[in-house]
């Protein structure tokens, strides 16, 4: 418990790896990934049998394939969180380069499976989402990029990193998908403001992002109709807002008991985007902040360990992965409550998604891997030897 709250103490570079990996990680993030993990299956259990009745399939298919993916996904953490940060970055750059050729492949080979956007893979069995796992490794690029800027005759790391960004998300909104181009412009602005920036830039990146909104408003109708409904005054009971409004109405603080919520027979998404919905009517208010709590802790532990890391690429690259993760789950909760324009964004660890979990599994395992003690002395360390 002790180490849970204050941090192991760093290993010797010759021990095993199992044994410094188990001494150096940190084992309160990991205790919240496992409990966001036990919660989401908890979920699936009363969310996907009305669904997997609705297309003929056993009653808890869905819940078997969240179990399945999510194992799949926790030994992916696992192994990733072993990782240096120099094989990380190589990791990331690559995986990057992967998901960026299956991104803009999505217009010749990709489906939309009906949704009016074209984000998948269909592979049969199962299906893939490229923009999921080009988050973790867009963010390690940038990290890297930007770091490298601050070396002595370093390239020009930041307006290349800037470049990569609207290229990836000029191809996300052809998609369309604004939420995933949202989060790779925020992931960006987060690492170079880290870095460095000039306050006034991202003052100016935010009035230019706004007007990109503009014009994808009055040019896009699937980004039309959402903001159109999310403005509306009138909220229609019968579409997925409307329901996941009314069963949060409903759960109150202790809820209306297990199994015993409704939602999940009128949400098509109940299982995936709106899983929060159902946490609040069959458990309430009180569940919903657990939710919240772990998140919280997974983001903010991340953060202090990383404001006390000596290396610039470490700081900046899980610095934007912590930041990501969390937004993430904001904007999923957000567009559930009505906060936010409905973006098709999955909660992680607790939605079902196949490449959302895995791809969850690799980030988190990337943050995992960068913030372990390594024994280098802190920052703060380097600062008082040069004052």
């Amino acid at each position: 418990m002790t180490e849970m709250v204050y941090g192991a103490a760093p290993a010797a570079a010759g021990d095993p790896i199992l044994p410094r990996w188990w001494r150096t990680v940190d084992k309160l993030t990991m205790t919240c990934i496992l409990l966001l993990f036990g919660i989401g299956l908890l979920l699936g259990l009363a969310a996907s049998p009305p669904l997997a009745a609705r297309n003929g399939l056993e009653p808890f298919y869905y819940v078997q394939r969240q179990a399945f993916f999510g194992i799949l996904a926790l030994i992916v953490m696992f192994v990733t969180s072993m990782m240096s940060p120099n094989l990380i970055r190589r990791l990331g750059v690559l995986g990057f380069v992967a998901a960026f050729v299956a991104l803009a492949l999505l217009p010749v080979l990709g489906t939309d499976f009906g949704k009016g956007a074209t984000r998948w893979y269909s592979l049969g069995f199962a299906s893939v989402q490229p923009s999921e796992f080009l988050k973790p490794g867009f963010i390690v690029l940038s990290a890297w990029m930007m770091a490298a800027s601050q070396e002595i005759n370093g390239p020009p790391g930041k307006m290349l990193s800037f470049g990569v960004a609207i290229t990836v998300v000029g191809f996300l909104a052809m998609q369309p998908d604004f939420g995933q181009a949202a989060l790779v412009l925020f992931s960006w602005g987060i690492i170079y403001f880290v870095a460095g920036a000039p306050f006034l830039l991202l003052v100016g990146m935010a009035g230019v992002t706004v007007l990109a909104g503009t014009f994808a408003y009055h040019n896009s109708e699937h980004f039309a109709r959402r903001i159109d409904g999310f403005l509306s005054p009138d909220l229609d009971p019968r579409t997925q807002l409307g329901y996941a409004a009314n069963a949060i109405r409903e759960g109150g603080f202790f809820g209306v008991g297990v199994g015993e919520g409704q939602v999940k027979q009128s949400l098509p998404d109940a299982h995936t985007d709106f899983i929060i919905a159902v946490a609040a009517e069959e458990y309430g208010l009180a569940l919903v902040l657990v939710i919240i709590a772990l998140y919280a802790a997974i983001v903010v532990r991340s953060l202090f360990r990383l404001m006390r890391e000596r290396d610039t690429f470490t700081r900046l690259a899980g610095t934007g992965l912590a930041c990501v993760f969390a937004v993430q789950a904001m904007i999923n909760m957000g567009v559930a409550v009505r906060l936010l324009p409905a973006k098709g964004m999955t909660l992680p660890f607790v939605s079902y998604g196949g490449s959302s979990i895995i791809a969850g599994g690799i980030l988190v395992g990337m943050m995992l891997a960068l913030t372990r003690t390594r024994p280098q002395g802190e920052i703060a360390d380097l600062i008082g030897r040069r004052s």
